[in-house]
């Protein structure tokens, strides 16, 4: 039967490269971006006649309930939903205003709930389905800095834990991936010193690469239905 999933902030880093590896495996996509509408759309295309599958770009701003909304009437069947879009704020938290505040919880939170609350009645139908959110390790420990980052998904992991709880009757797998420092356009705010500074403290001795976190999303989906409401971290040993 065709598989359907939805990737949010899929024209670049992780996003795009779960897209390859979905497609790949002949799922269905409908991508999302804010900004980089051509980049989408050239991505899509070329995922379609790659892979054979159907790729539907929709630029929308997932922490604004209306372009979901609008998102949402474009799908009438949904396997899988990852909650891949967010953005970074780095800086002290006295200095920031109420306005990066807003948009950093909307990026990176309400956009779990407007994406998660649509998705779930289409999964009810099939009475099965997984929603993976890709959280951060500082969701689990804070980083200096990355007050507004790390609060945003310190509660997505707790989003996680509690949705999957909720759907665990209904056969709704969720689980959330803390990543560590890969290698991808959020990062490009640190100088390659204070990169090579972080390279340092990973016991694996490199940064994480998009691709690695696309085969744990692979990973996820293929696994037992038992494992839900888990936080997995991936992060070469660094936390």
């Amino acid at each position: 039967m065709s598989k359907y999933a939805l990737i949010t902030g899929a024209s670049r880093g992780i996003g795009r490269a779960v897209a390859e590896m979905l497609a790949a495996d002949g799922y269905h996509l409908y991508l999302t971006c804010i900004h980089s509408e051509e980049k989408l759309r050239e991505y899509a295309a070329e995922l379609s006649g790659r892979y054979g599958v159907s790729c539907t770009p929709f630029i929308g701003d997932m922490g604004n309930v209306e372009d979901v909304d609008a998102l949402f009437s474009l799908i009438e069947h949904l396997d899988v939903l990852i909650n891949n879009a967010g953005i970074s704020y780095v800086g002290l938290l006295s200095e920031m205003s109420p306005s990066d505040w807003r948009k950093i919880l909307s990026t990176n939170l309400d956009a779990v709930f407007y994406t998660s609350r649509l998705a779930i009645p289409l999964m009810l139908q099939k009475h099965s389905g997984k929603i993976i959110n890709i959280s951060s390790v500082w969701g689990n420990v804070g980083a200096s800095m990355e007050v507004a980052y790390s609060a945003s998904k310190g509660a997505v992991n707790s989003f996680t834990k509690a949705l999957a709880k909720e759907l665990a009757p209904s056969h709704i797998q969720v689980n959330a991936i803390a990543c560590g420092i890969i290698d991808t356009d959020m990062n490009r705010c640190f100088s390659p010193e204070e990169m090579e500074a972080l390279r340092q403290e990973i016991p694996c001795d490199r940064i994480g690469t998009p691709f690695e976190a696309a085969q744990t999303v692979r990973s996820i989906l293929n696994a037992p239905a038992y494992l839900t409401g888990q936080i997995i971290t991936l992060d070469g040993g660094w936390t």
